[in-house]
C-alpha cells in the first residue's frame, strides 16, 4: 500500500513542477508575442491562451502547494517554525504578491491588444507601461521559486 506521505509529496511536487513550468512557459510565450508578433490580432491571441493558462494551472497549482506543503511539514514531522520553512512561506508570499498583479496586468494587456486588434490602431501608451510592470513583477517570483525549491531540497536551517 502507497503511503500517504508519498502520496501528498508526489503531489507536491507535481504541483511545483506545473507552477514553475506554467510560469516559465507564459513569461517566455508572452514575452515572444510582445517582440516578435507584429500584429494585434496575434498578440490578443497569445494574451488570450496566456491569461487563461495562468487561471488553470499557476492558479490551482498555487493553491495546491501551500496545502500539500503543510500536509508534508505535519507527515514529515517537521517543526512548522523552522527556519528554511519561515523563508519559505517568505518567499511563497513573495511570489504570490507579484504573481497577483501579473495576472491583472495580463487581463488588462490582453483587453488592450483586443481593442488595438479591433480597432487597427496601436494600443495606449499605457500598454508598453504595463508590460514592463508585468516583465518586472516576474523576476523576484521566479527568483524566490528558485530558491524554495533549493530550500526544499537542502533543508539548510
Amino acid at each position: 500500500m502507497i503511503e500517504a506521505f508519498f502520496i501528498v509529496k508526489y503531489l507536491h511536487l507535481l504541483g511545483a513542477a506545473i507552477l514553475f513550468g506554467t510560469g516559465i512557459g507564459i513569461a517566455f510565450f508572452l514575452w515572444g508575442a510582445h517582440w516578435l508578433i507584429r500584429d494585434w490580432p496575434g498578440r490578443a491571441g497569445v494574451l488570450r491562451i496566456a491569461v487563461t493558462a495562468d487561471w488553470i494551472f499557476t492558479g490551482t497549482s498555487g493553491l495546491v502547494q501551500p496545502l500539500s506543503g503543510l500536509a508534508l511539514i505535519h507527515l514529515g514531522g517537521h517543526a512548522f517554525d523552522a527556519g528554511w520553512l519561515l523563508a519559505t512561506y517568505g518567499l511563497y508570499a513573495l511570489a504570490f504578491l507579484c504573481w497577483a498583479p501579473v495576472v491583472w496586468l495580463q487581463i488588462r494587456l490582453c483587453a488592450m491588444a483586443v481593442q488595438a486588434a479591433a480597432s487597427g490602431q496601436e494600443p495606449p501608451p499605457l500598454y508598453r507601461r504595463y508590460f514592463r510592470l508585468w516583465f518586472g513583477l516576474g523576476w523576484p517570483a521566479f527568483i524566490a521559486l528558485l530558491a524554495i525549491y533549493a530550500l526544499m531540497l537542502t533543508k539548510p536551517f
